[in-house]
C-alpha cells in the first residue's frame, strides 16, 4: 500500500480513465490487440478529435500506449495501471468481505435464537 501512497496522483488517473463507460470499452477493445483511434472510435458516434481525448485521459493514466506510424496512431494497452487499481480495492474489498462475514454470523446466530424461541 506505500506504493499506491507515493503516487496519488496516478492512481487518480487512474480512476478518472475508468469511470467513463467510453474509456472502459476501448480499454476492453484493445485488450484484444493494438488499435487506430479510428478503430477504437467507430464503434461510438464521436469525432476522431473526440476519441483522441479519450485516449489522452487514458494515456494520462498510463493505461494506453500511442504510436504514430505514417498518419496512423496506434494505440495499445499498459495494464500495469490497472494492478494499482486492483490493490487499492482489493484492501478495501477485505474491509467489506470480513465486515460482511461478521454481519452473517450474527444474522445466523438471530435466526438460531428465533428458531428457538418457536420451538418453545
Amino acid at each position: 500500500m506505500v506504493e499506491l501512497q507515493q503516487q496519488p496522483a496516478r492512481l487518480d488517473a487512474v480512476f478518472h480513465a475508468l469511470g467513463d463507460a467510453t474509456r472502459r470499452h476501448m480499454l476492453r477493445d484493445l485488450a484484444g490487440g493494438q488499435r487506430s483511434v479510428g478503430e477504437l472510435a467507430a464503434p461510438f458516434d464521436m469525432s476522431l478529435a473526440a476519441a483522441s481525448k479519450h485516449i489522452k485521459a487514458l494515456e494520462k493514466a498510463g493505461l494506453v500506449r500511442r504510436s504514430i506510424q505514417g498518419r496512423t496512431h496506434i494505440c495499445r494497452l499498459e495494464p500495469r495501471p490497472l494492478a494499482a487499481a486492483h490493490e487499492w480495492i482489493a484492501f478495501y474489498e477485505r474491509f467489506w468481505g470480513s465486515s460482511l462475514d461478521a454481519l452473517e454470523g450474527l444474522l445466523r446466530a438471530e435466526d438460531a435464537q428465533t428458531a428457538k424461541g418457536e420451538r418453545q
